[in-house]
């Protein structure tokens, strides 16, 4: 790692959710665990990496009453929680973030209940005072002295670097984002206003960084669209407000050496034996949060689609699906838990029998857990509608041990890194998946080891720790080496 310059001691990271989660262990001791999901597992490798506060959303009772003073921070590190008002958070997370902007990112319709009056209440009363609060936050950090730069993560911030750009000029902002990001056909469903406040707000960057060239490709055009940005699509520059943001693809990437000392844990073996397949069994598998992008149920009906044509493989096949429980509270989140689950349901009714159940579902937030049975699959199934890039459909090939094969779709952003070993999938085509899930099932031996031996190498060559390198060696090049700004 290249070390870090001194007087500038520290990377300062701005994430909705931070890499650990405070709670209370069965002792009721206050204790602190690595938060879920890919964002909060590649924070906590980066913390090991470079020197980093991180603001972020206080989301548990138990971080509430740490930001608010009630609790004495547990960790090693300062908690650094910023606080806003629940019902201002409320429509910045759950209206905006994730009814208006996730959907609309990943290709999806908007939920019944986003109604116009809504969508432009949260933007007013929720998204904006809630970024405006963590700019100032950041501006905050800065004043304090000894930030090298700012790294802003995903789509929960887009309006922060503006803020943070008016008040303090000469701060380095560095963001990026692990959504899609869509054609500017498909940003046309926002008002202009909320478009160009958007598409301004992230130029307030001084370098923005996306999964893949073509998200890259299409936020320029999007730029071009909305504020008649000047874009050089050979170097990636965008220029706008007398400021030039670079706008470039740095696609992250798993961990292999933090999966291999899991994979040699007591927990991980123990795992490995409870979710063995039967003897004779080909185990087909997935780990997903149950969110719509994820498209969980056309993947159980792409299995059920293959239990119908090819009966020999009734008795002889399972299918091991992880799912975690995301965003509950949102409607449409929870009437899709009820669809897949339901799908799952009807698939063992119909196929089942006192012997065979054709679908075993976990439904937790168990990471070890999902690791260990990762090791076991014969066939991986990830055919998200959309996805930033999907750390399952790396982490799968280097914890196996069956030279499984992935059954990958193409619109997942991990697919530019995969398709050499991958079977490719249209994630909207079912027969296409169950076809694609017969071929790997019956795939030869030679064919197979062929395939997950690229795989592996071509996850283990960029790791999550390459994926960080690229973008520190970008705040290297390009930050001021001089002490932080301070306030005028």
């Amino acid at each position: 790692m290249t070390a870090h310059p001194t007087g500038r001691t520290r990377l300062l990271t701005v994430s909705n959710r931070g890499p650990v989660e405070f709670g209370y262990d069965e002792d009721g001791n206050l204790v602190e665990t690595p938060g879920a999901g890919g964002l909060a597992t590649a924070l906590h490798v980066a913390a090991e990496l470079y020197p980093a506060t991180w603001l972020s959303s206080p989301l548990s009772d138990t971080d509430r009453a740490i930001a608010s003073g009630e609790i004495a921070c547990p960790s090693d590190a300062p908690c650094h929680f910023v606080a806003t008002d629940p019902e201002q958070y409320d429509l910045f997370y759950g209206a905006f973030a994730n009814e208006t902007l996730w959907p609309l990112q990943h290709a999806l319709a908007w939920p019944d209940e986003l109604q116009p009056e809504r969508r432009v209440r949260s933007w007013h009363e929720g998204y904006i005072p809630v970024n405006q609060a963590f700019a100032d936050a950041v501006v905050e950090e800065i004043d304090r002295g000894g930030v090298r730069a700012v790294m802003v993560h995903d789509y929960h911030f887009y309006l922060v670097p503006r803020m943070v750009r008016n008040q303090r000029p000469e701060a380095y902002l560095q963001h990026f984002i692990h959504i899609p990001w869509p054609h500017p056909k498909e940003w046309s469903r926002l008002d202009n206003r909320t478009l160009r406040a958007i598409v301004d707000g992230l130029l307030g960057n001084d370098s923005l960084v996306f999964q893949t060239p073509n998200d890259a490709h299409n936020f320029r055009l999007t730029a071009q669209f909305a504020l008649g940005a000047e874009i050089d699509e050979e170097s990636g520059l965008v220029k706008h407000r007398d400021r030039t943001t670079r706008v470039w693809a740095n696609g992250i990437s798993v961990d292999p050496v933090e999966l291999d000392e899991i994979a040699m844990t007591p927990e991980f073996s123990r795992y490995r034996y409870l979710l063995r397949p039967a003897p004779g069994q080909r185990m087909i598998m997935r780990v997903d949060r149950l969110d719509m992008t994820k498209n969980v149920v056309r993947g159980f009906e792409a299995y059920e689609r293959l239990l119908e044509d090819h009966p020999e493989l009734r008795n002889h096949v399972m299918f091991l699906a992880l799912l975690v429980p995301t965003k509950m509270d949102i409607p449409m989140y929870s009437r899709y838990q009820e669809e897949a689950l339901a799908k799952a349901h009807g698939i063992n009714k119909r196929f089942g029998n006192l012997h065979w159940k054709p679908v075993r579902i976990l439904f937790e937030h168990n990471r070890v857990q999902a690791l260990a049975a990762m090791s076991l699959y014969d066939v991986l199934l990830v055919n998200p509608v959309a996805d930033g890039m999907n750390l399952v459909a790396k982490e799968g090939p280097v914890l196996n041990t069956h030279n499984g094969v992935l059954v990958l779709s193409t619109a997942a952003g991990a697919y530019a890194d995969l398709g050499c070993g991958a079977l490719g999938v249209d994630p909207y085509d079912v027969d296409q998946t169950a076809e694609a899930l017969y071929k790997a099932i019956t795939m030869p031996a030679v064919e197979r080891r062929e395939r997950a031996e690229s795989l592996r190498k071509a996850i283990r060559s960029k790791d999550l720790r390459a994926w960080f390198q690229a973008l520190f060696n970008d705040i290297e090049a390009n930050a001021p080496l001089e002490a932080g700004s301070t306030a005028a």
